[in-house]
């Protein structure tokens, strides 16, 4: 190969050509080959990292406009016009009562989390949102930027940035269905009062798996929300009427609450300085505004004597109080169940002996809970308490005193798979008075939990407690997670047991006689297709979440369902970057009404021919266990660390200091965010294709004649063939081969590539005795099996909407993971070839080289500026009397160690981390 690959049209041809040779020979890996041409150019300095850098611009554009188009296909029409004509169509009520009825009440509750998705540098954010928003184009400009750090502040900034969108867009909603009812029931109109998506936040607030977010931080955030939202609420009434009397009252409130915000952000951790803040915010102050119920009332009974423009531009403003309160939306508190049950064994059990799995405990906490006597707190029983899960209580009971009054607060529990732990935050919440605004909800995520999570609901929801809790909230709340749930048992199977759960919870609650409260259902998920989020068409994303089937259960039962979703860190808040795209988003979800279903449909295919579809969901299910605890799978997945991703939120991913504990690390230390998006990164989404194949052996026909006939099944298989699209089983195989002993060995033998003898020997003999080329062949083997078996079911599935950009795509994908291979060799070369140096602080040369064929180089590069400094102490820094002869010669360090070895490897690993981001936008998301 003699031709200069230095641009991507170069590469994509080369790539195509190379491809045709696995005619010949199958085992053929053209993604290797290609790495290997580039390789050699790279290392005979006919291509220079410079030019690797402008061929990665161009993957990095390329992969920007390929995700500005999906996002722009997916919420079509974007226009702002367009949407508000959309959402006057999909009227159809034929009385005010029935019109009534379906907009009071939440298509939608949308939470905007703070997972670690903040992959886009702020250039490339903006110009994908506005590309996609039909303003502007994608090109050179927006890319090469420096990384932000994404700190805490910094994500809290965008969600309330993607927030405010949010209610912009809502509040035309509101507009239009307003002005429809003032046209269509010009008598009733007025007792109308839109309330169609309610939003919350949990940044800040989100203790599961964090140390750094202080109490202090949580009550600063949720001042400064207030400030935000009051700002806001100014803004509006100013421009309905300049000189409203409510002005009087909103904008001295408004001015109280920055003022306090600022207090809550200084360093609090001296007492006497808490105490001024905290007696600040306690203290009667006429300024001080805990509730809008007043205000509310007071513009809807402005709105009736005013002409219908005003009116409705009153109204849209109540409506707007009304959901979001004093803050930019409601909150999420989270905690994990560990933390809540070494809170509460402190009051129910100092002694540990009971167990909280057991009825004991049940019987323990009912008691408890019935006991229970309300405490008063301040700031300073806040300051001063230990146990997180506490804290979190004494932290809402200061909130809804002494910021909002009216909003309700969630208390989220992770890894929640007892009753008993539910029953826990319940006695927390009466102990402190505040169960009548908090709802505590229990997360299912676990394979135990989801497993066993009908047995728990059956349990908890029999409690008289909890009956007697969830009256007075008026709904019972629960959060079900499809990320984590999709990495221990696999996207599909995760989706299949957590709608089960949710048709148990409605069968739950008619069995205790609770069907006159509400079902608020807080489905999480990513934007990925490994992380919940159906890629095809927003029917299908919703309906992944909650599935028409588990509707009816709650419809049948006469349950009032409040379906919730999240938009999860950077990738979630693209979609309300701007004002178009914020307003397309929540009109598609109008439109298709999440919240409702027709109760009379007929049954899908997919439920009543469960002979097939439990094994079929069986199989898969176990398909992927055996993964998840696969030494070869976990070994493969873990080989390169976390080292192939980028840095993308202020949470910790997971702790890298110990080289033998990377070498033995499990799936399970990896949160789902970085697992899934390793998973890109290697080129096969395992947890979404995995096992569909080998489930449907020896029953194709039958199989595939079920997921035809079923909407549930035609839906899967679109989300299989989505992944399925952009999975490479080459791609996994070539990784594998980095750590070829043989690979390295042979390179250099035909004297080829004479100069890099000496390196290619080193790598070489070190890497003899590595296990990863191995794991990666086997894992490869492994998935080219199920593989084929999936590609005999769907050639008789016909596809629906075939991706007509499939193919670019997948060239795309391969030109950019050959670049990244060959720059990946380039770092082994030069790591290998840096000259020996002596052992210094328990790390030696070979402990460097493993740090860089694991990816983390930043440690690499620490350890070996230390032993090669390019800078020392001068004899002239010193203003001495006495001569000296000695040093004879200036010593200048190590430049040329530095030049020739450190700075390509930094430069080369920065490289790869862009075209970690090029993967990810092509995949759709970061994990």
């Amino acid at each position: 190969m003699n031709e200069p690959l230095t641009s991507v049209a170069a590469l994509t041809a080369r790539l195509q050509d190379l491809h045709q040779h696995t005619v010949e020979t199958p085992l053929f890996n053209p993604v290797f080959q290609l790495s290997l041409d580039l390789s050699r150019q790279l290392e005979a300095g006919e291509l220079t990292l410079a030019q690797c850098e402008a061929m990665i611009a161009e993957l990095e554009v390329s992969a920007l406009q390929n995700r500005c188009q999906r996002m722009t296909s997916f919420v079509a029409p974007v226009a702002q016009d367009e949407n508000t004509a959309a959402l006057k169509a999909s009227f159809d009520s034929a009385t005010f009562a029935a019109f009534k009825q379906r907009w009071e009440r939440p298509q939608l509750h949308a939470v905007f989390t703070a997972h670690p998705t903040f992959l886009l540098p702020p250039k490339q954010s903006e110009s994908l949102a506005n590309c996609a928003s039909g303003e502007g184009t994608i090109d050179s400009t927006c890319v090469g930027e420096e990384r932000p750090q994404v700190t805490l502040p910094y994500e809290h900034g965008r969600a309330m940035f993607a927030i405010a969108n949010a209610q912009d867009a809502r509040d035309k909603v509101v507009t239009t269905l307003l002005g429809h009812a003032a046209e269509q029931w010009p008598g009733d109109w007025h007792d109308l009062a839109p309330l169609p998506f309610r939003f919350a936040t949990w940044v800040g607030y989100d203790m599961d798996g964090r140390t750094d977010i202080t109490w202090s931080n949580s009550i600063g955030f949720r001042l400064a929300e207030k400030a935000e939202r009051l700002a806001r609420y100014v803004a509006q009434l100013e421009q309905i009427d300049a000189r409203h009397a409510l002005l009087s009252e909103l904008v001295p409130a408004r001015d109280y609450a920055a003022e306090r915000a600022k207090d809550f952000a200084a360093d609090l951790s001296d007492p006497a300085a808490l105490s001024v803040a905290a007696n600040r915010l306690t203290a009667s102050d006429p300024r001080k505004l805990l509730s809008l119920k007043g205000m509310i009332g007071q513009l809807e009974a402005e709105a009736r004597e005013a002409d219908q423009g005003r009116a409705i531009a009153l109204k849209t403003l109540a409506a707007a109080m009304r959901a979001d309160g004093l803050g930019m939306g409601w909150i999420h508190f989270r905690v994990n169940a560990k933390q809540l049950h070494n809170a509460i064994r402190r009051r129910i059990d100092p002694d540990g002996k009971i167990d909280l799995s057991s009825k004991g405990a049940v019987v323990h906490l009912r008691k408890a809970i019935a006991e229970a006597k309300p405490l008063r707190s301040n700031f300073g029983a806040l300051a001063i308490e230990a146990s997180t899960a506490t804290r979190q209580f004494l932290a809402m009971a200061q909130i809804l005193a002494h910021i909002d009054a009216d909003a309700p607060i969630r208390m989220l529990i992770a890894e929640c798979e007892e009753p008993a732990t539910v029953l826990a935050a319940v006695y927390y919440a009466k102990l402190f008075g505040i169960e009548d605004k908090v709802d505590c909800s229990p997360l299912f995520e676990t394979e135990t939990a989801l497993e066993h999570g009908g047995r728990f609901l059956d349990e908890l929801l029999a409690e008289p407690e909890y009956q007697a809790y969830v009256r007075k909230r008026g709904r019972i709340a629960i959060q079900a997670g499809f990320s984590d749930a999709g990495r221990f048992v696999g996207q599909l199977p995760a989706s299949l047991a957590i709608e089960r759960l949710q048709g148990r919870l409605a069968k739950a609650m008619d069995a205790n006689g609770l069907t006159d409260i509400s079902a608020l259902i807080f489905n999480t998920h990513g934007e990925s297709m490994g992380r919940g989020a159906h890629p095809t068409k927003m029917a299908d994303r919703l309906d992944w979440a909650l599935s028409p089937w588990a509707k009816r259960r709650f419809v049948r039962a006469g349950i009032a369902l409040e379906p919730e979703v999240s938009f999860q860190g950077g990738d979630g808040y693209l979609w309300f970057d701007t004002p178009e795209l914020a307003l397309a988003m929540l009109t598609r979800i109008a439109v298709l009404r999440p919240n409702d279903t027709d109760p009379d449909a007929p049954t899908d295919e997919f439920y009543r021919r469960t002979d097939l579809s439990l094994d079929f969901y069986r199989a898969i299910k176990e398909h992927q266990r055996e993964h998840l605890e696969s030494r070869t799978y976990s070994r493969a997945i873990t080989a390169f660390g976390l080292g192939l991703l980028n840095s993308t939120g202020s949470r910790v991913s997971r702790r890298q200091s110990d080289l033998n504990a990377d070498r033995d690390m499990s799936l399970r230390q990896i949160r789902a965010i970085p697992h899934n998006s390793i998973l890109q990164q290697l080129g096969y989404p395992v947890n979404v294709i995995a096992g569909v194949g080998e489930a449907a052996e020896g029953n194709y026909e039958e199989i595939a004649a079920l997921l035809c006939e079923s909407p549930r099944g035609r839906e899967l298989i679109r989300l299989v063939r989505a992944a399925n699209g952009l999975a490479s089983v080459k791609t996994v195989a070539a990784f594998g081969e980095l750590f070829n002993s043989a690979y390295w060995a042979s390179r250099p033998y035909r004297g080829t590539e004479t100069h890099l003898t000496d390196a290619c020997e080193a790598l070489s003999e070190y890497l003899v005795k590595d296990d990863r080329a191995g794991v990666f062949r086997r894992l490869a083997s492994r998935l080219r099996v199920d593989a084929m078996k999936l590609h005999r079911l769907l050639a008789l599935v016909p596809e629906e909407d075939a991706d007509t950009a499939r193919e670019e795509k997948r060239r795309m994908i391969g030109a950019a993971q050959a670049l990244r291979l060959a720059l990946l060799q380039h770092m082994f070369l030069r790591a290998v070839s840096v000259p020996v140096f002596s052992r210094a602080n328990d790390v030696s040369r070979d402990d460097v080289l493993e740090m860089v064929f694991t990816l983390r180089v930043d440690e690499a590069l620490a350890q070996l500026r230390r032993a090669y400094p390019v800078s020392f102490p001068q004899i002239d820094q010193f203003d001495l009397t006495e001569p000296t002869d000695w040093p004879e010669n200036a010593d200048h360090g190590y430049e040329a160690i530095h030049r020739n070895f450190i700075e390509p490897i930094d430069e080369a690993y920065a490289l790869s981390l862009r075209i970690s981001t090029v993967i990810a936008n092509v995949f759709g998301a970061h994990g």
